[in-house]
């Protein structure tokens, strides 16, 4: 699906703080006048909104003062009008806000940009190579993104069949830092993403659920057999009144039938 398709399917309900990114600033406009007439969006306007402004910058503007619409469009805000209730409208001035540096990128928009972007990026805040970003900014790049670098003599980096080369030819991006008489190289690919795992629904009945689990296997292999084992047969004068019931279940049987059962077993 083309990102095309996937930003007519958003709407104001369906968006969120990661496809947010995927949209554009006459794409805020036509969205919310799309859920003009939805009351679910009027009773979670501020919810939609926040959204919004996780990745764009907004401004309400003066409409009558076209001084001041001016200065917001000659920064490269869009400004349209957005009608907030039954009664209200309001002028927004709107932006999407720029990535230009490492702590721009997010969880949310780290998958939203190209390899050659996120080459840009990290061009602009180097020093110190791959090794001198914080880890929080690792772990949010390398959710997005194959990394790799290696540190080569600068007249080896470029060596003819080396990593440089194939890497390359496999579709990264890179940043060269130099160091010296050394140049580090950051590799960058975007990650496909990974495939959603199904929910599986079982048709089987609960028998056949059952032979799916595991099944704990009982050891009989040193265990006796049943002909083997000595069953102890009772002995008649360990039988007494007090100890009888413990050797016979008896349930809730007649006090006269418990009697003539007990005397009919001594006899045998």
């Amino acid at each position: 699906m083309s990102q095309q398709t996937e930003t007519k399917a958003i709407t104001l309900k369906t968006l969120t703080k990661s496809s947010v990114w995927d949209i554009q600033e006459n794409d805020i406009f036509r969205l919310c006048d799309a859920a003009d007439k939805d009351a679910e969006v009027k009773d979670n306007l501020r919810h939609y909104i926040d959204i919004i402004r996780s990745a764009f910058t907004i401004e309400e503007v003066n409409p009558e003062s076209k001084l001041e619409v001016k200065k917001y469009e000659n920064l490269g805000y869009k400004v349209g009008q957005v009608k907030l209730d039954e009664s209200q409208k309001v002028t927004w001035a709107i932006k999407k806000r720029p990535i230009s540096r490492v702590t721009d990128l997010t969880y949310e928009n780290i998958r939203h940009i190209s390899a050659a972007k996120l080459v840009e990026v990290l061009d602009r805040n180097f020093g110190g190579g791959w090794d001198s970003l914080s880890q929080s900014i690792k772990d949010i790049i390398e959710s997005g993104f194959d990394i790799s670098t290696t540190t080569l003599p600068k007249d080896r980096l470029h060596k003819k069949g080396g990593l440089y080369e194939k890497k390359v030819a496999d579709g990264f991006d890179v940043l060269e830092v130099s160091k010296g008489s050394w140049v580090e190289a950051i590799f960058a690919k975007v990650k496909p993403e990974a495939e959603k795992p199904r929910m599986k629904y079982n048709t089987y009945s609960s028998d056949e659920e059952n032979e799916d689990e595991d099944v704990e296997i009982e050891d009989t292999f040193n265990k006796p057999d049943e002909d083997d084992i000595e069953i102890a047969e009772p002995n008649d004068e360990d039988i007494t009144e007090d100890n009888y019931s413990t050797m016979m279940d008896l349930g809730a049987a007649d006090p006269d039938e418990e009697a003539e059962g007990l005397a009919d077993y001594v006899e045998d």
